[in-house]
């Protein structure tokens, strides 16, 4: 994996991919720093609100580490000087508020009311972070399901699943902090799996980012162009150049145009003669679906009669005659769609 890694990451589309796992490579760094003072210092039996100090600032650091590695693989331009300048500060005010809370603050009834209002903001503060990754995340997925017809949401489905996972941990491991100290290894323990998961799913998504930051690459430019223009709702409204859009869809359509591999939503633009923007607001008002969601349709029922037409055809090759990435990949979607295996449909539908 390592000669993998260094081959491919040579690219320039790496670049941000690189810049992130330095980022992750740092809150890890940090964290790690934080048990091996734990483990070696044995801060917790020398000085209990020393370490809980120490726990809020790390973390308040680590959230946002963990939030700006993940966001800037949806949004290279995520990172700016001064949202940077913002967080520091942030984790500095809040650092120096936990001091005077645990450490200013004699024991008593306004420590623990000082003590609960930093663990408040802590957990708003990665919920707000946790919030903008999930947007980020759904913006990317919307702009794959308008623009491709194969399923590269799916490679980032990973981000949307630490995001949660993340925010479960993160809020456990604040009440964990709290613990007794004879418990304290149930803390350190309870993020092994969560770290194993985060390197298996960031050296997995190094075989799909070259696909998925190509995507960003020819579509958010044209996202962020049209995002200011504003298309008709009402049927009534439609403009005149839609007409001739159905036309060319038909036209299109039964010359099952839909089967080609990788196709995109420039590529029948093209094919159309038509303008991207015009022909996915079509497709949506039309059809009420998205452009991969359209398509897949289209393949499926492609599909539907391969099977019953040539019995003789395996799953694999109708799933690769019909356009899809896998033959996996058009189980899933056949059973989402007909509640049943394609196998199993043929069968009934063959009786």
């Amino acid at each position: 994996m390592s000669t993998y890694l260094v081959h491919y990451t040579d690219k320039a589309i790496f670049g941000n991919y690189l810049r992130s796992r330095r980022i992750m490579g740092a809150a890890l760094l940090l964290l790690a720093a934080n048990y091996a003072v734990h483990f070696f210092a044995e801060i917790r039996f020398r000085n209990v609100n020393a370490a809980i100090l120490m726990n809020l600032s790390t973390y308040f650091l680590c959230y946002w580490l963990f939030s700006s590695a993940l966001t800037t693989l949806l949004d290279r331009f995520y990172i700016t000087r001064r949202r940077f300048v913002v967080h520091a500060c942030q984790w500095l005010l809040f650092t120096a508020l936990s001091g005077v809370v645990l450490l200013g603050l004699p024991d008593g009834l306004i420590q623990k009311a000082g003590l609960l209002v930093m663990g408040v903001w802590l957990v708003a503060y990665g919920l707000v972070l946790a919030r903008r990754l999930i947007l980020s995340y759904r913006r990317a997925v919307r702009l794959f399901d308008d623009t491709r017809s194969d399923d590269v949401g799916a490679y980032i489905r990973w981000m949307s699943v630490f995001t949660y996972w993340a925010v479960i941990f993160g809020v456990g491991c604040g009440l964990l902090t709290f613990l007794p100290d004879e418990y304290i290894y149930i803390w350190i323990l309870s993020s092994v799996p969560f770290y194993i998961f985060l390197y298996y799913s960031y050296m997995n998504y190094l075989l799909f980012y070259e696909q998925v930051e190509q995507a960003f690459e020819s579509e958010m430019p044209l996202e962020e162009k049209n995002m200011g223009e504003v298309l008709p709702e009402e049927e009534h409204e439609l403009p005149s150049c839609y007409v001739e859009i159905g036309e060319k869809l038909s036209a299109w359509i039964e010359s099952d145009g839909y089967l080609t591999l990788g196709l995109t939503l420039k590529d029948l633009a093209e094919i159309s003669n038509t303008n991207r923007t015009y022909l996915s607001a079509y497709i949506k008002q039309t059809y009420q679906l998205s452009f991969r969601e359209w398509i897949a349709s289209l393949r499926l029922e492609y599909a539907k009669r391969m099977l019953l037409q040539n019995p003789e055809l395996t799953i694999a090759d109708i799933a690769e005659k019909s356009g899809f990435q896998s033959a996996s990949h058009f189980i899933r979607l056949f059973k989402e769609n007909e509640n049943c295996s394609p196998a199993r449909w043929r069968k009934n539908e063959s009786e």
